[in-house]
């Protein structure tokens, strides 16, 4: 004869689905930002420390490596020339990318910097001088809202309005960086198109026939160790790949490893073909 079922049973029974299914969704939640050993190799082989966060606009998929290294922020130093352009293109104080913005008639170590530049130029060769024109013409009082709705790295206040992304007054982590450049790639910041059209121009780095890669270098040399970055997306069949690399930088020689990385990070997880 069956045995009568304690009543007290039934809540306990009937919550146990719910119960594996929060189970579930926390621990697929770890292992979605758990270490990433493909990444964690490469700079393990390069004997160097970082961190590289890869996200896909499609299906939010990501891989890291140093998860905690990729929510400390770290000054943004020429990265933030991405951003500056969409600000100084909506400010209207430069036309476009072939705009000329010319000489200061100063002399700098990197000979590039020494004539008139494009806008386009600027942002190729990194041009320091360039951007802080471009930045006296925007003036400081406009920086902190563009900041702020972009919800981009971390403002410290007061700041000199032509030296904030080189001096650490303005800081932003790797995991900030990916989100503010799945802005720009979804265009849902309330910029004009011909803004975001005319970054994207400048910010192609590569096109071969497997992919188009937009990227932007950093290097941050008032601290110790310096930071290297290197951010920006890659477009594959049916896919934006977002990443954002940083890295210790003890000499010149670690600025190679910045692309280096980040490429051969692709490569690794089957985003770009291999050489």
């Amino acid at each position: 004869m069956p045995r009568a079922q304690d009543p007290s049973l039934f809540p306990m029974l009937s919550a146990m689905p719910n119960l594996l299914i929060s189970i579930f969704l926390l621990c697929f939640s770890f292992s979605a930002y758990a270490e990433d050993a493909v990444i964690a190799q490469l700079f393990s082989k390069a004997g160097i420390e970082g961190t590289l966060s890869l996200e896909s606009t499609n299906t939010g998929q990501r891989f890291i490596h140093n998860d905690a290294r990729s929510k400390q922020a770290f000054t943004a130093a020429s990265t933030f020339k991405v951003f500056n352009t969409l600000i100084a293109l909506e400010e209207d104080v430069i036309a476009g990318a072939g705009a000329i913005i010319p000489w200061n008639g100063a002399r700098y170590e990197i000979t590039d910097w020494n004539h008139d530049q494009t806008l386009e130029s600027a942002f190729k060769v990194s041009c320091v001088w360039c951007y802080q024109e471009l930045a006296r013409r925007i003036g400081p009082v406009k920086y902190p809202a563009y900041l702020h709705q972009a919800s981009y790295g971390q403002l410290r206040e007061p700041f000199n309005g032509t030296e904030f992304w080189l001096d650490g007054s303005l800081t932003i982590s790797a995991e900030q960086q990916v989100a503010f450049l799945k802005q720009v790639v979804k265009r849902s910041l309330p910029y004009r198109a011909s803004s975001y059209d005319t970054l994207k121009t400048i910010m192609l780095a590569e096109t071969t026939p497997h992919y188009r890669l937009y990227a932007k270098t950093g290097w941050a040399t008032r601290s110790t160790p310096g930071v290297g970055w290197y951010v920006g997306y890659v477009e594959v069949a049916g896919d934006t790949w977002l990443f954002a690399l940083n890295l210790d930088t003890h000499d010149a020689d670690h600025l190679l490893l910045r692309k280096q990385i980040a490429l051969d990070a692709l490569q690794g997880k089957g985003i770009l073909p291999a050489n």
